[in-house]
């Protein structure tokens, strides 16, 4: 199967419901939790349910509330912090989990340095930390009677620092003091039973009700690769190791059965068999969408397809304090930043690649408008910059 990158732009557009075409008025449905909506900065996660809902999502996405099925936000994907079902969040735990020494030092990044000097192999230190974890849920998190105690993340820090091994809590110049790896803390937390609280500050780390323990090993990774080949597919094995936060060599070990090559411009890449038909039959979307920073569109490692102009990907995405991006007709085409004035507004600032036609910027208008009613701003304005 050969297609182009048009072709799969339009694929991902309908599989993330982008379009509305699914119907979906409710948060549970969309397809994008299947994989997690990552929480990058204010309002970014409902910001991107936004985009693919006819109506804008509830006020309240509380964790572990019975609201839309249920949503929690957790630590998983590369340690990043993303909302999910409630329901899910096991599997998402095994899923992530490090099949072997190699993978979980992968996982750890610049991290597993500190692991090789201290002479902790990998699993080893992904097992002492969960346990760490889970013992600190039992002693101060949970009260007995079913309620609990939110803690810090700098606390829960402390805590898991006292119950761990002296090398996984290497000095840290920055703090000052000895603790465990920020990276290692949140690759842990999940399969200790710990969730986010959505709160805007301070992060706060809760208990999960009824947690599996001890974490399984890892399994249903495949099932995880498949999900990412279906919304951000076809893609490589680099490309999903990339989002996993993994080596390619370790993924491969995991690769899904039932998937079909798919030559995108030459590239070699790969789809479920069951999404290949949706991907010959995608036809290029007209809508106009304001996508926040790490939105799910966004998150394929393919960036020089997303967007192929390098001075265009460099300003879509920094560093720090990345922008949104503007979707129009089936491809980015340029950036956009909001801010308060006053109460009551909320300016946007939007920076075409190329010029807009003026049914575009009327639908531009559109968007801004649930951008600030998502903010709980009465209104918006927009002005255009230069990119």
């Amino acid at each position: 199967m050969e297609v182009d990158r048009a072709q799969v732009l339009a694929y991902r557009i309908a599989a993330q419901g982008l379009d509305h075409a699914s119907g979906s008025a409710r948060v549970g449905q969309l397809a994008v939790l299947d994989l997690g909506v990552q929480d990058s900065s204010a309002d970014s996660v409902k910001l991107a349910l936004a985009a693919r809902l006819p109506d804008l999502p509830p006020d309240d996405l509380a964790a572990g509330d019975d609201v839309d099925d249920g949503l929690s936000l957790a630590w998983t994907h590369r340690g990043a912090p993303h909302l999910h079902r409630t329901a899910d969040l096991p599997s998402m735990a095994a899923a992530n989990w490090p099949r072997n020494d190699a993978d979980a030092a992968a996982r750890l990044g610049w991290q597993r340095a500190r692991l090789a000097e201290a002479g902790v192999a990998g699993r080893d230190a992904f097992d002492e930390s969960a346990a760490a974890v889970h013992d600190v849920v039992a002693e101060q998190m949970l009260d007995g009677n079913g309620g609990y105690t939110a803690m810090t993340k700098g606390a829960v820090s402390t805590a898991v620092t006292a119950k761990v091994s002296p090398g996984l809590s290497p000095y840290c110049r920055p703090c000052g003091c000895h603790h465990i790896s920020e990276q290692l803390l949140r690759l842990t937390a999940l399969p200790g039973g710990v969730r986010l609280e959505p709160v805007p500050a301070p992060l706060l780390l809760a208990p999960l009700p009824d947690w599996p323990w001890p974490p399984a090993e890892p399994a249903g990774t495949d099932t995880l690769i498949s999900t990412y080949l279906r919304l951000l597919g076809p893609a490589t094995p680099a490309d999903a190791a990339g989002f996993l936060g993994t080596s390619r060599g370790e993924l491969t070990a995991s690769w899904p059965e039932g998937v079909v090559e798919v030559r995108v411009d030459g590239r070699k890449t790969w789809l479920p068999v069951d999404s290949a038909d949706a991907l010959r039959d995608a036809e290029p979307s007209r809508v106009v969408r304001l996508l926040p920073p790490s939105d799910p569109l966004l998150q394929g490692r393919d960036r020089d397809l997303l967007v192929p102009d390098r001075a265009h990907q460099k300003a879509l995405w920094r560093a720090l304090q990345s922008p949104g991006a503007l979707l129009v007709n089936g491809e980015i085409t340029g950036t956009w930043r909001a801010k308060l004035a006053g109460k009551r507004r909320l300016d946007l600032e939007v920076r075409p690649f190329s010029s807009l036609a003026p049914a575009d910027r009327a639908k531009i208008d559109e968007q801004a408008q649930r951008v600030a009613a998502v903010r709980g701003v009465a209104e918006a304005g927009v002005r255009y910059g230069h990119a």
